[in-house]
């Protein structure tokens, strides 16, 4: 059996620490989103992170693509980026291009389609460059490995039922109605008992007062 020396046992952990350091990096270089809410049928504003260029060529534009299940999508204002929309996409145009180390985001606002949750949404992406592009656009199916190219993936959870990301507003409404429901049986009778307790103790200080003011006269 071979054995192995401490050079080579230090080359296999420096390789293993080698990968582990450039997957998440390898991650953090693609165009990503994240969603203010997932919630189907609710408005949500998408935030695109764009963290490098092309091999090294600073980004001059980016479009998007948006998927033909979603209605209705605003662009937000970017300083130093014109915007541009046609038909299904949206597409911000650098004034002065983007150094590739240096990151920016973009913002676009949209209605969720009233889908079932779990439903997968792609968000593809064509980043441009001075020299070159990629094409954000792949997906991969169920069980493959992550695509070089990945989409921006959004997974949609369930509907809150007000297509704005809060409750039904049920608890606030069974509230409402208890505070405007009618003074109970047992309320009246309370009612009526201090009614009563009040005339007698009226009754009883009449009384009083008329039988003092016959002594005085008799005196």
């Amino acid at each position: 059996m071979r054995k192995k020396t401490p050079m080579t046992v230090a080359a296999v952990v420096g390789a293993a620490a080698a990968l582990t350091l450039a997957t998440p990096l390898a991650a953090q270089a693609h165009v990503t989103v994240d969603p203010s809410s997932t919630a189907a049928a609710s408005y949500s504003v998408l935030t695109f992170s764009v963290g490098h260029g092309c091999d090294g060529s600073p980004t001059t534009g980016v479009t998007f693509t948006i998927p033909d299940s979603i209605a209705s999508v605003t662009p937000t204002v970017n300083p130093g980026w014109e915007i541009t929309e046609s038909g299904n996409q949206v597409s911000y145009t650098a004034e002065t291009p983007l150094p590739d180390d240096r990151r920016t985001t973009f913002e676009l606002s949209v209605k969720l389609p009233d889908a079932e949750a779990g439903e997968q949404l792609a968000f593809p992406v064509l980043q441009q460059c001075e020299v070159g592009s990629i094409d954000w656009a792949e997906v991969a199916a169920p069980g493959e490995a992550e695509p070089q190219s990945p989409a921006p993936l959004l997974v949609l959870t369930e509907s809150t039922g007000d297509g704005h990301g809060h409750g039904t507003g049920t608890e606030d409404s069974a509230a409402g109605a208890d505070a405007a429901q009618p003074a109970t049986a047992s309320d009246d009778v309370l009612a009526r008992v201090l009614g009563i307790a009040g005339l007698v103790v009226g009754t009883v200080g009449l009384i009083l007062g008329l039988k003092g003011r016959r002594n005085e006269v008799r005196k």
